[in-house]
């Protein structure tokens, strides 16, 4: 199962409760393999930082809850971790990319 979810670089993000590296809830994202420099991206919103002992960008949850937009901060966080990622090892987006949704509605 690892060879095949690894088998291509991916981008992923997810929920930690707090524990294994981290003392506070958090959103996590996270490139395998990391493309050269990711660590060093501008992602937003402000707050989401680069945790190296856990080689992932986080987001604290309580940033989140209390944000007046909740779903609208931590779609910023993970759309920033993602492009940072795909423009990063230079993927076809045109052509992963589904462009529906809110997001890209005038």
């Amino acid at each position: 199962m690892a060879r095949e979810a690894y088998s291509h670089q991916v981008s992923s993000a997810g929920f930690r409760p707090g524990g294994g590296g981290i003392a506070y809830p958090a959103f996590y994202s996270y490139a395998y393999p990391a493309p050269a420099g990711f660590a060093a991206s501008a992602v937003s919103p402000d707050g989401a930082h680069w945790e190296p002992s856990l080689g992932e960008f986080l987001l604290p949850y309580e940033q989140v809850r209390n944000a007046a937009s909740p779903d609208a901060l931590l779609l910023d966080f993970l759309q920033s971790t993602y492009e940072a990622a795909a423009d990063g090892a230079g993927w076809e987006r045109a052509a992963l990319e589904l462009q529906t949704g809110p997001r890209f509605q005038d």
